[in-house]
């Protein structure tokens, strides 16, 4: 048989591996995906999983629950040589080996952007898996029950001061629905007021929300700022250590919870260790059929999609443009892989990629959202309830679909749940310290040595 193999699991590479399932005959090809993580993250639920809008498993496409025939091999692709038709493997445990492919599929994704700012990297957490929207939330509930047993003052202050870091989608929504999240905790914390809280969203760019126009993205700026927030445009994070924030507009202040989503770099295994095609920005090279190189030097067997995958745009009217590495793209053309690797086996038509934006949507939190479809802009109630019902019928599997909407469902009639879990994160200290809070310290030691 052959041997096609996928790397990474994320939206290219499951729906990719869905397709091939369905339209691959039996004992004609085996497909292969590897990634370290043994689920499809679908990103645009990670801001209401924050918010706790959204269960975090909900969020998370079991891999091995929908890829019944596909071979899962837990680890990370250290390094492509197409030349040898192999791959190397760095497993989750274990030594490094070799995969030989017959046909290759690039999708490993985009990694998180970071620059060389003091304190960055020891303060600041991400908004890109699961993990992080969870730890994000419980930090943020742990924080309010923290300051509630504390006296007016600077330690009460940090604890309630939230910054986001990066202005485009995943930051805006991520900034609006813990806003909100904080907003509708106050009425169970007595000792807090709306004037405790703190929210600074910092963008370098002058705007933010690049996707849509400029008014639209002023009039989210206007309702986050009516809400309280503070709003920081053509402004640089300059230090970050120890929780004090220092922006390059000369204002500072201390943070206890800086969350990072100023935007997406190459995947450094597809940038630095592969000979594959790759341009200026780290991308790899493909045609409009999303097969590797260019017209004049084709990669035979080598296909890519994706945010590591430069695809022309052939909807744009902008020459040279290249599809927005955003999960509407990523899916439609991880479906569109599938349908083209199956059509080269059997001899069939391959077909360039082409999709017109269906608009952008975004949640500013509950009840709040933004959409564009050209020149419509729907603000407010209606473009929150756009948001839900496109993004419950994208999700990947009726199964997900479900949990999503029963969540929902119980959130209108019940409220959100306010329990923070960050205990999770060392669960050995119940055990351990058998109740002795000076022993905690030493427990979480162990753990952290341990990992």
């Amino acid at each position: 048989m052959r041997e096609i193999l996928i790397v990474g699991g994320g939206y290219a590479g499951f729906y990719t591996a869905w397709g091939l399932e369905k339209k691959l005959r039996t004992g004609e090809a085996r497909v292969t995906v590897v990634d370290p993580r043994p689920y499809m993250t679908y990103q645009p639920f990670l801001p209401e999983v924050t918010a706790g809008s959204i269960e975090a498993r909900h969020a998370a496409v079991s891999l091995r629950r929908h890829l019944h025939s596909t071979r899962l091999i837990a680890g990370n692709v250290t390094e492509i040589r197409n030349a040898d038709r192999t791959v190397t493997v760095r497993p989750v445990s274990g030594a490094d080996y070799e995969l030989r492919y017959d046909i290759l599929v690039v999708t490993a994704g985009a990694v998180t952007r970071t620059f060389p700012i003091p304190g960055l990297v020891q303060q600041a957490i991400g908004l890109k898996h699961v993990e992080e929207a969870v730890a994000i939330r419980d930090r943020l509930m742990t924080a309010f029950d923290q300051a509630a047993s504390l006296p007016p003052g600077p330690e009460r202050q940090k604890l309630l001061t939230v910054t986001f870091v990066g202005g485009g989608f995943s930051g805006v929504e991520g900034f609006g629905e813990l806003l909100s999240l904080a907003t509708a905790m106050l009425k169970f914390y007595p000792e807090l007021s709306i004037d405790d809280l703190s929210f600074h969203l910092i963008e370098v760019r002058g705007r933010i929300l690049p996707e849509v126009g400029d008014e639209p993205g002023a009039w989210v700026v206007r309702s986050l700022e009516r809400r309280g927030a503070h709003v920081h445009l053509n402004t640089q994070l300059v230090s970050v250590e120890d929780g004090h924030v220092v922006l390059s507009s000369g204002e500072e202040f201390d943070s206890s919870l800086i969350v990072w989503t100023a935007g997406n770099a190459s995947n450094p295994v597809v940038h630095n260790h592969t000979d594959l095609p790759v341009d200026e920005r780290g991308l790899v090279v493909v045609r409009p059929d999303l097969r590797v190189g260019t017209d004049s030097e084709p990669v035979p067997d080598v296909w890519a999609a994706g945010d590591d995958a430069a695809v022309p745009d052939l909807a744009s009217s902008v020459p040279g443009a290249h599809t927005v590495p955003n999960a509407q793209h990523a899916v439609r053309q991880g479906k569109h892989l599938a349908k083209n690797i199956a059509a080269s086996l059997h001899d069939g038509s391959i077909r360039s990629y082409r999709h017109s934006s269906l608009g952008v949507v975004a949640t500013l939190g509950l009840g709040r959202g933004i959409f564009q479809y050209k020149r419509l802009v729907i603000k407010g109630l209606p473009a929150w309830l756009m948001h839900r019902g496109y993004h419950v019928l994208a999700v990947p599997t009726w199964e997900r679909k479900v949990r999503v909407l029963a969540v929902w469902l119980t959130a209108a009639l019940f409220g959100r749940d306010l329990v923070s879990l960050a205990s999770v994160q060392h669960p050995r200290d119940a055990f351990v310290t058998s109740g002795d809070p000076q022993r905690a310290g030493e427990s979480r030691a162990s753990d952290h040595t341990a990992a």
